[in-house]
């Protein structure tokens, strides 16, 4: 009867095993660089001719098509590695935890420490290594190891950790974001505007709750094909440059097409996988890769729900940051969190997105309940 009584009682326990934020943090650099800096410079179109139009003309194009008004650089003694520690120290302490209680350490990035001055990229070791040391984390048992996705990293390495803190096999990951892109950008180039430096970081942990919250479902495809390059490293465009020497490059239209055929998808794909509905959404936290394309990608989405996109839908950082890669939608999040962007609010039972598109090329959503 007793060994009856126990299987009765365990059979009716309706908790189930969430997987949460429940800590934040962000490293955006003091360093501000605004489009005006950019205006005496001399851009070359990928013939290597020159683009006929002033500065002046091309960064107030520029600002016309992405929104993007400044952005920030990292000090030139920072690294990569160096914002990420100091972005996940403020996600532990705002997450209440002992550093020593981690399982595991993600580092999503694409060019590892970039030295000021070079552009050589250093990954040995790897990033997470590097912020685990920088935090000074003695337990052996939190692994730490980086992933190359893209722009959509960050929204990866949540993916990824959620299978490990729902199964059982973790409780507590920092998943980090960071990149400083201004150290692999070509200045002759005036995509070389687009980016910059930051970081962003999140303590996910797993949960025993009678209510479903956390990371609800997800989405995420990979396209090789003709899309493989889009995003790429290449020379100059400067004539008589070194083609030995090469920079982050991109195919500015075939990415805009892209991601308005492809992102609205994968969105709805996880909000469907979630059993929820159109309406129930708070806010979308995008990738911050141009202003112009961002409200695109939205209004699509919820076109395929058949309905008009709502206001204050979507927080944006881009005017002021630029595109800092896989940092953008965790930096956003935080910011939003705390109360850094007055007009977004979040509460306890919320429904949110979190979306990103990137080199690869490679696409992710997460619905998530806060």
């Amino acid at each position: 009867m007793d060994c009856f009584l126990i299987w009765r009682l365990n059979d009716e326990r309706t908790d189930m095993r969430n997987v949460i934020i429940t800590g934040t943090g962000s490293y955006i650099p003091d360093n501000i660089v605004p489009n005006t800096v950019f205006e005496d410079l001399t851009f070359y179109n990928k013939d290597h001719t020159p683009i006929e139009q002033p500065g002046k003309v091309v960064t107030r194009k520029f600002t016309a098509i992405t929104g993007i008004k400044e952005r920030r650089y990292a000090n030139p003694e920072q690294t990569t590695s160096d914002i990420a520690a100091i972005a996940a120290e403020q996600a532990i302490a705002d997450a209440g935890i002992d550093k020593e209680s981690l399982d595991q350490i993600i580092v999503a990035h694409n060019f590892g420490d970039v030295p000021e001055g070079t552009i050589q990229t250093d990954i040995l070791p790897s990033l997470a290594s590097r912020v685990k040391h920088i935090l000074d984390i003695k337990n052996p048992g939190c692994v730490a190891y980086d992933i190359l996705f893209g722009c959509p990293g960050w929204v990866q390495g949540v993916i990824l950790a959620e299978s490990f803190l729902k199964s059982g096999a973790a409780q507590r990951i920092l998943v980090i974001g960071a990149e400083t892109l201004s150290r692999v950008v070509d200045k002759y180039d005036r995509d070389c505007m687009i980016f910059s430096d930051g970081a962003g970081a999140t303590v996910l942990e797993a949960r025993e709750e009678e209510q479903a919250r956390g990371v609800l479902a997800h989405s995420m495809v990979t396209h090789a094909n003709e899309e493989a390059y889009y995003l790429y490293l290449g020379p100059s465009t400067k004539p008589q440059s070194d083609e030995k020497v090469r920079y982050i490059k991109m195919e500015g239209r075939k990415i805009y097409n892209y991601a308005l055929t492809h992102v609205p998808a994968a969105m709805k794909e996880a909000l469907d996988k979630a059993n929820l509905d159109i309406k129930a959404v708070k806010k979308v936290f995008l990738h911050q890769a141009n202003e112009k394309m961002d409200d695109a990608i939205i209004e699509r989405f919820f076109e395929l729900y058949g309905v008009e996109m709502p206001d204050y839908i979507m927080p944006m950082s881009i005017q002021k940051l630029g595109n800092s890669s896989v940092a953008t939608v965790p930096t956003l999040y935080d910011l939003v969190r705390k109360g850094e962007q007055p007009e977004h609010h979040l509460t306890e039972g919320d429904v949110v997105l979190f979306a990103s598109v990137g080199a690869g090329m490679n696409i992710n959503a997460i619905a998530y309940r806060i």
